[in-house]
Formats: C-alpha cells, structure tokens, sequence
C-alpha cells in the first residue's frame, strides 16, 4: 500500500498551503521580518498547514511588534 504524505501538485491543499505562504511572506517582507523556514508543511497532506519553523528571539520580538501594530485600532 503506497502511501501519500504529500497533497498532489496542484490539488486544493497545495495550492492552499502556498498561496498562505506567499500572503505572509509577501506580508512580513513589508514588515522587514524574515522567517526562514516558511513553507508549506507537506508532511500534513489534506490539512493545508503553514511550517513557520523556527526564529531567534529578536525576530520573534519583532514579529510580536508588528502583530501588536495590526491590532492596534
């Protein structure tokens, strides 16, 4: 029996997981903030979930600040 980690190229899942890769990269380079380890976890096939890895603390510092900014009303 073969297993299937991965959503197929193109299937819903992928194209899901990807495009929120991309919005929040996209959004974090404005905010100057790099999270090297964003992408798509391809070990959760079906779930379309986001990997956002790991980061140093000022990254994440930083990354706290800009969320606080978004919320701020």
């Amino acid at each position: 029996m073969a297993k299937n980690h991965e959503p197929e190229p193109g299937s819903p899942e992928s194209a899901e997981s990807g495009a929120a890769v991309d919005a929040l990269c996209e959004a974090l380079t404005l905010a100057g903030i790099v999270l090297p380890s964003l992408s798509p976890d391809l070990g959760s096939p079906n779930l379309a979930l986001v990997n956002l890895g790991r980061v140093r603390a000022d990254t994440a510092m930083r990354l706290a600040a800009a969320v606080r900014r978004g919320t701020d009303t």
